[in-house]
């Protein structure tokens, strides 16, 4: 039974009564307005708060400091895709979300799939920011790219949801917990839209980032996909409010890692009116996450350094090694086909580069082949599956 609130505190929502069919009864919760001020009472908050700015904003140095960070940026990217596709029962690792589609056995390729289409669903919405605002016209964007070709094509990619979802459970009846009813979802979806916007709030960017998360989760707008909708839409609140230049830190990791706590934290809200211990959990993964995304950036500069040295130990091919190196810290993986295009040399010539450059040891062989062999940056890919 919810908590009952008291004056002034923040009250989840409401449960409204439908008909499923013509017998069954049942009570879809329908959230509150977020777009409106909040006071929040635990005095950990503001500990948490300055804690987190100061680290984000560390995290932030980093990516605007580090040369090249752009080649960089591609690994963040897909490794959220995969620690967010993984929350959701999607099995492909980083070592095989750098393959290439023929690499991966048939039996795999959907959960791949679903990780790629995140890759450039991600991709795409951040381009597409600098033209579009967040919204859910952005998201809906998101989802068309999220779902498309895969084992969601058939559960409206790119629109929102005009049936009754729910999550958990077999069966409506048997469900853990019942989003609004399609047409209570408008209003509060214009809701969220407001908040998103309202600069008069004077609300903490990432108090807003918090509730944000929250309230999409619970409104559920599409039939599938908005677990990893709405933890995109972390990435894309941190770029559009100017908290990160580049996308650098990703929450999903941490929500991975501690999932049961993850939905205890959010069904907390929904039924003890309690927004403030999920605020308290989603500044911890940001102190967390951007402790980890800084050391991260430290340990890719400690290791560029490392290789930029073994790289002049190739004499007259070191410019060469040198390019090739700044492409694969952003695909780690490849074959030397691959690298002979990029490199716009031979493939004779790309293949002495590679295996000295193996011979080294900045690269490493993986599949034992004598032909189609596939080299990695290993321990640069290494560094992202911690």
């Amino acid at each position: 039974m919810a908590n009952k609130p008291q004056q002034n505190q923040f009250v989840a929502g409401t449960h409204k009564k439908h008909f499923w069919g013509k017998d069954y009864e049942y009570q879809s919760f329908l959230p509150s307005p977020v777009n409106r001020p909040y006071e929040w009472q635990d005095k950990r908050i503001p500990v948490l708060l300055e804690e987190a700015i100061r680290l984000v904003g560390e995290l932030n140095a980093y990516s605007t400091l580090v040369p090249d960070v752009d080649f960089f940026i591609q690994m963040h990217v897909r490794n959220e895709a995969v620690k967010s596709s993984r929350i959701e029962g999607t099995r492909t690792g980083m070592d095989e979300a750098v393959l290439p589609e023929e690499e991966i056995s048939p039996e795999k390729r959907d959960d791949w799939t679903d990780v790629q289409n995140y890759i450039k669903a991600m991709n795409t919405s951040i381009a597409r920011l600098s033209e579009l605002p967040i919204s859910m016209r952005l998201l809906q964007g998101a989802h068309k790219i999220l779902l498309s070709g895969v084992r969601g094509e058939h559960k409206q990619p790119g629109e929102v949801r005009t049936g009754q979802n729910w999550i958990g459970g077999t069966s409506i009846q048997t469900a853990a917990f019942i989003p609004p009813h399609p047409e209570d979802m408008g209003e509060a979806l214009k809701d969220l839209e407001f908040f998103w916007h309202n600069k008069g709030l004077n609300m903490p960017h990432l108090i807003k980032m918090a509730i944000s998360h929250y309230q999409f989760e619970t409104i559920h707008p599409f039939n599938d996909g908005n677990g990893r909708i709405g933890r995109m839409l972390i990435g894309l609140h941190l770029i559009e409010l100017g908290i990160l230049r580049k996308p650098t830190l990703y929450l999903s990791d941490f929500f991975e890692r501690n999932k049961g706590a993850y939905y205890d934290a959010l069904t907390f809200v929904r039924e003890r009116n309690d927004l403030d211990q999920w605020v308290v959990f989603f500044l911890s993964a940001v102190i967390e996450t951007a402790k980890k995304g800084t050391d991260t950036f430290e340990k890719i500069i400690d290791l560029r350094a490392r290789y930029e040295k073994q790289i002049l130990e190739l004499g007259r091919r070191a410019k060469l090694a040198h390019k090739l190196l700044l492409q694969s810290f952003s695909m780690p993986a490849f074959k030397v086909s691959d690298a002979s295009k990029y490199l716009n040399a031979s493939n004779t010539a790309t293949n002495t580069l590679v295996g000295e450059m193996e011979r080294v040891g900045i690269l490493k062989e993986v599949t034992g082949f004598s032909r189609n062999r596939i080299f990695v940056l290993h321990e640069y890919l290494d560094l992202f599956k911690r």
